[in-house]
């Protein structure tokens, strides 16, 4: 059976949607069995053939030969089986194909086809759009607004041929946005529920910042320089650790770039997000040291090794500037580090009582990077 408008709008679901035309067959398959189970009174044994180059297709109904029909559906006799095939000889028991028109079949068997096919697309789309969001996993791309929310500025964005919301808090360093408007995004992760796929994008995760530093800084790319650590309070500072696997390249330097051009490329994605780029160090004194920087710290005592806890001793006038605005430089110093840090001024103000600390608002097990 030839049916070239079949086969032309097979090509084109294909070209739009990213189904294969091989699993839309599959599920016109699927329907045409159904059909005739419907139809034809339980009999699914159904031969479905498609030829996409001569844009045919072939549907037969296979059926039993016997001396004497007790059930239509599933038998024919042999003088029926001599006029539906006159090349073979058939004998009793044999089996045989019997063409079938796909449009003879009942309105309820086509309508029941029809929703199988509509199933078989949805599950297509399903299965495309959670492939391309997981080959995209942790990764920054460049999708295309398609519409803003006016009321709570969620924003519907195009990933390839896919959709995802960008919600308003997640809008890092992006100002006033419109349709059309290009943006960069992190896929943070990929969920698949009863909704279908989703996923989650972020320009808050210190994974965006990550990937974006991995991108400006060829030394990042190539290997030579590695970023151990990030800590992130999204829309106002970052702390990152890099570490150069060849001494004579300096990390910090390379991070930063001519003139500060490929930091300031960042913080300009960014809207204008403070990074600070320390050096990673395998003794926790000298990184714990190194986090709580702009502040100077004259020494760094561990506590507890096994709790991760340690004590900064800074200047007077540096407690301030290491602890920071609301506890800020403390608390990313101790998610950069895995660290819990205790900060303390060098005339000791506070006393030696616990109660007099000052510590660092996170504890080891909550500085997760990431």
């Amino acid at each position: 059976m030839v049916n070239k408008e079949l086969f032309e709008a097979l090509r084109m679901f294909e070209k739009e949607k990213d189904i294969p035309m091989d699993y839309m067959l599959q599920q016109i398959q699927k329907a045409i069995e159904i059909a005739c189970k419907s139809y034809y009174g339980g009999n699914e044994n159904v031969v479905f053939k498609a030829d996409p180059d001569k844009n045919s297709f072939d549907v037969k109904l296979v059926k039993t030969v016997v001396d004497e029909v007790m059930d239509p559906n599933f038998e024919v006799t042999l003088e029926e089986a001599a006029q539906i095939n006159k090349r073979k000889k058939f004998e009793i028991g044999d089996e045989i194909e019997v063409p079938l028109d796909p449009k003879q079949l009942g309105r309820i068997a086509v309508s029941s086809a029809r929703n199988v096919i509509r199933q078989g697309i949805r599950a297509g789309e399903k299965g495309q759009s959670l492939l391309e969001f997981q080959s995209k996993l942790g990764e920054i791309v460049t999708a295309t607004i398609e519409r803003v929310d006016a009321k709570s500025g969620v924003c519907t964005i195009k990933i390839g041929k896919s959709t995802a919301m960008l919600p308003k808090v997640e809008q890092v360093g992006l100002g006033v946005l419109q349709e059309g408007d290009l943006v960069k995004v992190y896929i943070a992760d990929v969920k698949d529920n009863e909704r279908g796929p989703h996923a989650i994008i972020s320009r808050s995760h210190p994974g965006f910042v990550r990937r974006m530093f991995e991108k400006e800084v060829p030394e990042i790319f190539d290997g030579v320089v590695e970023i151990k650590s990030v800590s992130r309070e999204a829309g106002s500072r970052t702390k990152m650790a890099v570490f150069s696997n060849n001494p004579d390249v300096d990390a910090i330097g390379a991070c930063i770039g001519p003139k500060g051009a490929r930091v300031n490329a960042i913080v300009s994605e960014l809207g204008g997000e403070k990074i600070d780029i320390i050096e990673y160090n395998d003794d926790p004194q000298k990184y714990v040291s190194a986090a709580l920087s702009p502040a100077t710290v004259l020494k760094v005592d561990i506590t507890d090794e096994e709790a991760k806890s340690c004590k900064a001793t800074v200047p007077d006038d540096q407690l301030s500037l290491a602890i920071g605005n609301k506890g800020q430089n403390a608390r990313l110093a101790a998610r950069l580090t895995g660290w819990k840090i205790d900060i303390r001024p060098e005339s000791g103000f506070y006393g030696e009582d616990e109660d007099d600390e000052a510590p660092a608002p996170e504890t080891a097990e909550e500085a997760a990077e990431e």
